[in-house]
């Protein structure tokens, strides 16, 4: 091969290489699970501070709702012990643990 033709090739490739980032896109799939969030320094502080005690707190309070409702939801059936045990008790508890400092999205989706 001509060495002038060996050299146009890998200046060709060079450059088509150099390109393919450029045409790969901002690098997310879309999916909102792949997300991932990177918060500011002062929405982790007052997540710790101010968030995650009010919401330990909240998991607590509807932890002795939900036992004090039980005997009356009971009557509903397993069902509606379900919902009342997922809104007063799993709700907030994965809001104040299953999400990092700062972030506003769980961390885990879960068995919904």
């Amino acid at each position: 091969m001509n060495p002038f033709r060996s050299l146009a090739l890998v200046v060709a490739l060079s450059f088509g290489l150099q390109a393919l980032p450029v045409l790969a896109g901002d690098g997310t799939s879309g999916d909102p699970t792949y997300t991932i969030q990177n918060p500011p320094a002062y929405a982790m502080i007052a997540d710790l501070i101010i968030a995650r005690p009010l919401l330990v707190g909240a998991t607590l309070v509807g932890t002795a709702v939900f036992v004090v409702s039980l005997p009356f939801t009971a009557f509903g059936g397993v069902d509606g012990m379900g919902k009342a045990g997922k809104a007063l008790v799993v709700a907030p508890g994965k809001a104040a643990f299953a999400r990092c400092l700062g972030c506003t999205a769980e961390g885990f989706d879960g068995d919904n």
